[in-house]
């Protein structure tokens, strides 16, 4: 399964010296565990999950060297085989639903590509018109 960027945000390096050095020290630190606070009063702390951790301290050491960061979040992309293999049909079934526009895709070169959430809407759609169908007429 791929992915595709949903959303982009860059932060630039800080202009002040003394937050660069903080960005150091972070970093530093980063690596020994970092825990949040769950409340302002409770006192209760929690680790920050190492996928977390790990993202924290990549910011940190591009922007401690000066370098902007870009953030982006990504979803879930499919091959038409993966796609056809999901929704149980073959892979030529799904190509005659992508080409007639039911599903949307990409194509950034030569293979198409399903964002799994198309996917899945079209599923619950085919679902959703299968439970009408059955229901009597009122």
């Amino acid at each position: 399964m791929h992915s595709a960027a949903v959303a982009d945000h860059t932060v630039d390096p800080p202009a002040d010296a003394t937050v660069l050095a903080e960005l150091g020290e972070l970093l530093a630190a980063l690596p020994a565990g970092v825990s949040w606070s769950v409340g302002p009063d409770d006192g209760e702390r929690r680790a920050l999950p190492a996928e977390l951790v790990e993202v924290l301290a990549h910011a940190a050491a591009a922007l401690a060297g000066g370098h902007p960061v870009t953030l982006s979040c990504h979803e879930p992309v499919l091959s038409t085989q993966q796609a056809a293999v999901l929704l149980g049909v073959s892979r030529p079934t799904l190509v005659r639903l992508l080409d007639s526009g039911v599903i949307p895709y990409d194509q950034p070169r030569r293979h198409r590509r399903v964002r799994l959430a198309d996917l899945l809407a079209y599923q619950e759609r085919c679902h959703h018109a299968e439970r009408t169908a059955g229901d009597p007429p009122s």
